[in-house]
Order: structure tokens, then sequence, then C-alpha cells
């Protein structure tokens, strides 16, 4: 089954950035979980180098998430990558 991950790449000073606008960020996922297009979303071990990542059920609903993240808006994310996954397991 084809997923698509977001992959986001924190801006310099991700851990003074992201406070101010989790909670818009929270609010923003958690509508994309509700209607079931967003599968999966965190940070890997170190967000400053290693960023986060999202899984979502289609294209356009990743295309739409980053489209207006606050995370991506204001500057959190640097640079963000949308890739195709084939799930061998769903």
């Amino acid at each position: 089954m084809k997923k698509y991950v977001v992959l986001y790449e924190s801006a310099d000073d991700v851990a003074s950035r992201a406070p101010a606008h989790f909670a818009a960020h929270r609010e923003w996922y958690a509508g994309f979980h509700d209607r079931g297009d967003l599968l999966g979303i965190g940070t890997f071990a170190d967000p400053q180098s290693e960023g986060a990542m999202a899984v979502f059920a289609s294209r356009a609903a990743a295309e739409e998430f980053v489209a207006d993240d606050p995370f991506v808006v204001n500057g959190v994310v640097r640079a963000w990558h949308i890739r195709e996954w084939e799930d061998v397991l769903a």
C-alpha cells in the first residue's frame, strides 16, 4: 500500500523556535489525524540534526499539510520533502 512520508529538516535553534508555534502545529496535525489522512508523526531522536517525519495516506494530504503547517509557515522547518513509500506490511 502506497503511503507518503514528509521529512522535515529543522531550522537553526529549533528547540527555541518550536514552542511558540507548537499549539497551532498540534491543532493542525490533529485535524489531519482525525480525518484519517495522517497515520503517524514525530521527531527523530535529535530533532535539531535529524528533523522529523509524518506519514500520510495520500500525496494530496501530505501536500495540503505542508502548505499551511504552522511549523513551515513560521520557519521552524528549514526544508521539507515528500517521498512515496510502499508499506509492504499494510
